[in-house]
């Protein structure tokens, strides 16, 4: 079954699109000339259909059947098996065309289709034409079209061709709200033959691949009830509201009394530039794509990644809820104020202040929960009060009355306005300091991003609604701030009595030049623009419309809040950044409004309702929001920087230079507003950040970063590729040919032990077999191992090739791995532990690795555990599950691991256990390794039930893991037989600076003559100095050269044997026939030649044995061999007689070029 459902994934996928539109009609009437020539005569040949008008599947079709699919499928693509014979069926499709006239009625029900495949018919602007044969069941057409008979796939410019014309549908997300996802055949669909199954999986390029389950049930929102908001509702309305707060009302004429009309506009000024350069980024990434919910977080995560995303998300949603509060109480205040003038307190100022700051928040919390059709109505409302509020204060400034002169309030008089030009800071107050009070009045730029999800269009809406907003609210603010320093004097008694009836001489102030005298209370007045907050009230020409103002601008401000913080929370839970998180991303109803994101809003707001202290959290709230501000702004820079072909704004005025400023604005205007506000701001958002680092989500959303870490290494590797190689620099940059990495655990944790943060490890697969096979199986485990490398803490790469055999393999990795200055210099290479049973061709393959890596000035390196290395053998063990973790003590019982093809549709989730677990033994490397989408599927296995693992295999899977652990104090013994330029002595070292080879001590082994022992280890010892390479001894091995014990060589000559050509004992013709068909053979000749180097290994073998045995790691020369003159099997049995029944063993020939040196 599940078979079958992945064939009908690939039929869904495989479905080709509706052409662009219809052919032109003299197109029509040469397909009608040339329909004989198609192929099939003239029985059902088709008109053509209109693709626009047409709708159509493609169904597999099954090798011998005739007849449509059994069970037939719903259009939607989301249901029934394909047809019996479709499992055989490889690479034929259907075309099924259906009828759109037919009403609404799935084009898969029963009846529809005719009964011969060959029958086909088709729907033509409008008239069916039928063909004879053709059956049809009432109003509803359904007619088949087999394309392996018959080669028309889709008429796209009036030719028969399965490939697909541009348009906006391949380009989509699976699950998109906007419309059907269409998947565009793959490459392998229009180019392999077509006989052979074409690509399963047609992903490329790190787009979000489709689920199974979800392949082709193309998700369409049901836009009924979905409310959506164009730019003047969704987003000018909400920021002007949000940054027209109580500020305009309260404060403004404040600001303007200590900074004077002058200065105060530059205040409005600097706030305008800070929020206009942030305006204009916001834009630029708003336009850069398609905008979801989550205003501020989304554009951040999406720009700068998660870690930045999920930091900002988190404060810029908390800002959000406390701001709820900090504007309900502004509320409160207000509305307490009056019932103080008006003698009705209920307790006293501060518990009214709670009171009805809580009723306040509840009734904000249900209209929010209304659903945003209510929220929107409301801000509308409110949006009329403020302006009719503002419009209030603007006729009242033309009327001035004389009952209001005592007050200050003279209307429009040159006097006032020069003299209320200049600052006149009093009460300790600066400029920065009135600019931080007024700052934050201009935040609430995002209110229209941060609802973005709800925006019909957010690309346009996002740039137009808050650009003008800005400009609109800036004018007001400066009109604001210029009319009532024009019209009201500083200080004023509110004293009628204060009137000058005598002319005086000596007037400097505006208000004497008018009649007034104020000076009687110059430190102390009641009135005026420096002591009265009211001061708008009063020039107003209705007093009362202030205040509705007030509570218009505050309710608003809190309502834009209490709706923002919700969204941006849901956005950031949906990502699961912080799992905890999850319950908070469910949505409700045809909104998807988040009800719980509303209610824990609510619950934060009431707290810091219920606090009451306001002037603590104010400044914190301000650098929340100019913390994200700042990273919309960097952002930008980051992006433009990246030069990533994907930053494409279609918004164009912007600037990366003009958004890095404005970033560094943002930051120094958190420090001018309050500094340890800023620095906790710094700390936490640090924090955050470097938490999500840590914790690693696994999303990929193409970010600005992964683009510029691209553009820095591209940048150095060029760089250093200009440098020539130096010496001191050398670093061994390994390949190795590991097959899977997984399969040889031991070989890839021993090179990473002395690669890791020194040099490039590649680790080389060789894939053999046929080409087709082999080439799909390449795309799979390039991601797959990747991962495994990644997810074990491996710093490494995996690059697998495609070879007749290994050696032509591991000569193409030798030539084209790496880049520049980046590529491997020496080959890494198990040990052949199967010599002597396996085909000797493989052997003669094996050994020619060596000489093709001298060929090209490669060193070699040849790792031999006695256990073996290779464990992709056994089956996938206990470890694999997750009780392993739990305990500690290893369980012998087997289980076989079904890692079946049908289970490779979650490739986000590699398999492969954890580093610190024993890395679990997988199957054959041929074999696909699952990735599954939890655990792998376990299965007992029926031969031999949990039947413990042979002492062999237990022992080979230790071995495999005792390169994870900590070595304790041991020795490394170095074998330094034979100069190859250091590399035998350098790798050592390396060891013992990682933290797991640190305790364990070099001894170094030479050979030398018996009567100068003390000479050699004394000069052995100055160069190890000058190496500046610490030892802890040297033994200078005088009895190399003595003859091998008589049962060891007897030993090596039993294991050749079957080797060897014994040319002697045969006729020259025949003797030569077999040399030249077995060239791996060896000759009477050849070991008579190299008797002595034959004897020396197996003296090497005694003597390691007889000091060494104890060894973590024995580090030795290998032994070259004459390419042509020593045969395969001969080096074969050296390497053998060397390095058998000893600890770890490293054989390591450099390329005979220097890598120590002892100059500085």
């Amino acid at each position: 079954m599940e078979g079958k459902q992945q064939q009908q994934q690939r039929q869904e996928e495989l479905a080709p699109p509706p052409g662009p539109a219809a052919p032109a009609a003299g197109e029509e009437q040469r397909w009608e000339e040339s329909k004989d020539e198609a192929g099939g005569g003239a029985l059902g040949r088709p008109l053509g259909p209109t693709p626009s008008q047409s709708r159509f599947q493609v169904d597999l079709v099954a090798e011998g059947a005739g007849r449509p699919a059994e069970q037939p499928r719903k259009a939607s693509g989301e249901g029934g098996a394909a047809g019996k014979g479709s499992e055989e069926a490889k690479g034929r499709f259907r075309v099924n065309f259906v009828d759109p006239s037919a009403g609404d009625e799935s084009p898969g029900e029963p009846g529809g289709g005719s009964s011969e495949g060959a029958n086909v018919s088709f729907q033509n602007g409008g008239d069916t034409v039928l063909s004879e044969g053709s059956l049809h069941s009432g109003g509803h057409h359904h007619y088949y079209y087999d394309t392996h008979t018959n080669t028309y796939y889709l008429r796209t410019f009036g030719h028969n061709t399965m490939d697909a014309v541009p348009r906006i549908d391949h380009y989509r997300h699976t699950a998109a709200d906007l419309g059907e996802k269409l998947i565009r055949p793959s490459l392998a669909e229009l180019h392999d033959e077509l006989d052979k199954e074409p690509f399963e999986d047609g992903y490329a390029n790190g787009e979000e691949g489709t689920p199974a389950g979800e392949a082709a049930a193309t998700y369409t929102a049901d836009s009924k009830g979905v409310v959506k908001f164009g730019w003047i509702k969704g987003v000018l309305v909400r920021c002007m509201l949000n940054i027209w707060g109580v500020m305009l009302f309260i404060r403004l004429s404040w600001i303007v009394g200590q900074a004077g009309i002058g200065l105060s506009v530059v205040v409005i000024g600097m706030a305008t530039v800070v929020t206009t350069i942030t305006g204009l980024s916001t834009s630029a990434i708003a336009t850069n794509g398609f905008v979801r919910g989550g205003g501020a977080y989304y554009l951040i995560s999406r720009s700068l990644g998660p870690e930045f995303g999920g930091a900002i998300g988190l404060i810029f949603a908390f800002a959000n809820a406390v701001a709820v509060a900090m504007y309900v109480v502004g509320f409160a205040e207000t509305v307490v104020e009056l019932l103080k003038e008006n003698g009705t307190l209920m307790i006293d100022e501060m518990n009214d202040i709670r009171i009805i700051g809580a009723i306040t928040v509840v009734i904000l919390l249900g209209i929010s929960v209304a659903g945003m059709e209510w929220e929107a109505k409301a801000q509308i409302v409110l949006l009329v009060i403020l302006i009719l509020a503002i419009g209030d204060f603007v006729i009242g400034t033309f009327i001035p009355l004389d009952s209001k002169k005592p007050k200050g309030f003279f209307g429009y008089k040159a006097e006032i306005f020069m003299e209320n030009f200049g600052p006149d800071f009093r009460h300790d107050e600066t400029f920065f300091s009135v600019f931080a009070i007024f700052f934050p009045a201009a935040t609430g730029i995002l209110a229209g991003a941060n609802i973005s999800g709800d925006l019909a269009d957010p690309q346009s809406a996002i740039p137009k609604g808050t650009l003008l907003a800005i400009l609109i609210t800036t004018l007001v603010y400066a009109g604001i701030a210029v009319s009532v320093g024009s019209c009201v004097v500083r200080d004023a008694t509110g004293n009628i009595n204060n009137t000058i009836v005598s002319e005086l001489t000596n007037c400097t102030t505006a208000a004497c030049k008018l009649n007034y005298d104020f000076s009687s209370c110059q430190t102390g007045c009641q009135y005026g623009l420096m002591n009265n907050f009211q001061v708008m009230s009063m020039v107003s020409g209705f007093a009362p419309l202030i205040s509705a103002g007030i509570f218009s601008a505050t309710l608003s401000s809190a309502l834009a809040s209490l709706v923002s913080a919700p969204k941006i929370f849901q956005a950031l839970c949906k990502d699961n950044i912080y799992p905890g998180f999850q319950m908070f991303a469910k949505g409700y109803g045809k909104n998807n409004e988040p009800l719980r994101g509303y209610l824990l809003t609510f619950l934060i707001a009431l707290g810091f309702i219920l606090i009451a202290e306001l002037n603590v959290i104010a400044p914190i709230i301000s650098n929340f929001f100019l913390a994200s501000y700042a990273l919309i702004n960097f952002s930008v820079f980051h992006a433009s920087l990246a030069k990533s072909p994907g930053w494409r704004p279609a918004f164009k005025y912007y600037n990366m230079w003009i958004s890095l400023v404005g970033a560094i604005l943002c930051c120094i205007v958190m420090f001018v507003i309050n500094w340890w506000a800023a620095l906790l701001t710094y700390v936490i958002v640090l924090g955050l950040y470097i938490y999500v680092t840590y914790k690693k989500p696994d999303v990929n959303w193409g970010s600005s970063t992964q683009a510029l870490t691209y553009l820095n290494a591209l940048q150095h590797s060029i760089r250093l590729s200009g440098v020539e190689d130096h010496v001191k620099n050398f670093r061994p940059q390994c390949l190795i040919m590991t097959g899977a990495p997984n399969a040889r655990p031991a070989l890839l944790h021993l090179v990473h032990a002395f690669t890791k943060n020194v040099g490039l490890m590649i680790c080389g697969h060789v894939h053999m077999g046929p080409r087709r096979q082999a080439m799909k199986e390449l795309s799979a485990d390039l991601a797959k191992y990747q991962r495994w490398l990644i997810k074990n803490k491996m710093k490494a790469f995996y690059a697998p090739v495609h070879a007749e055999d290994l050696r032509d393999g591991g000569q193409y990795l030798m030539q084209a791995a790496g880049l520049g200055r980046m590529r491997p210099n020496t080959l890494v290479v198990g040990f052949k532990k199967n010599w002597r049973q396996c085909d000797m061709r493989d052997v003669e393959t094996y050994i020619n690795l060596f000489h093709d890596a001298f060929d090209v000035q490669y060193g070699v390196v040849v790792i031999r555990l006695k256990e073996g290395l290779d464990i992709s053998h056994l089956q996938g063990q206990e470890e694999l599950l997750s009780s392993q973790e739990k305990s500690p003590c290893t369980k012998d019982v087997i289980v076989k691991v079904d890692y079946s093809k049908k289970a490779e549709t979650d490739t986000s989730i590699a398999f492969a256990p954890s580093s610190s677990e024993r890395t679990s033994a997988l199957h054959k490397e041929e074999d696909e390794d699952g990735k599954t989408p939890a655990q792998p599927l376990l299965k007992k296995d029926s031969k031999s039930p949990s039947s413990p693992l042979n002492l062999a295999d237990q022992r080979l899977l230790d071995a495999s893991t005792q390169f994870q652990k900590k070595q304790g104090k041991s020795n490394i013994d170095v074998w330094w037989l034979f100069d190859d330029g250091g590399l035998t002595l350098l790798i050592p070292y390396l060891l013992t600076t990682k933290k797991k080879w640190k305790d364990c001590k070099i001894r170094v082994f030479i050979g030398g003559k018996i009567n100068r022992i003390d000479h050699d280890r004394r000069a052995m010892a100055t160069l190890l100095s000058k190496f500046r390479i610490d030892f802890s001894d040297i033994m200078v091995l005088g009895d190399i050269n003595t003859k091998p014990k008589k049962e060891n060589i007897a030993a090596f000559e039993e294991m050749i044997e079957p080797f060897r050509l014994h040319e002697d004992d045969k006729e020259q013709e025949i003797a030569d026939k077999m040399k030249e068909d077995e060239p791996w053979r060896i000759t009477d000749n050849e070991l008579e030649l190299y008797k002595t180097k034959t004897y020396r290994q197996i003296r090497l073998n005694e003597l390691l044995k007889e000091h060494s045995s104890t060894a973590t790691i024995i580090v030795m020369s290998l032994p070259v061999a004459r390419k042509g003159a020593v045969s395969s099997a001969l080096y074969m049995a050296w390497l053998e007689a060397l390095s058998k029944d000893l600890p770890p063993i490293l054989l390591v020939r450099g390329n005979h070029q220097s890598v120590l040196t002892f100059y500085s």
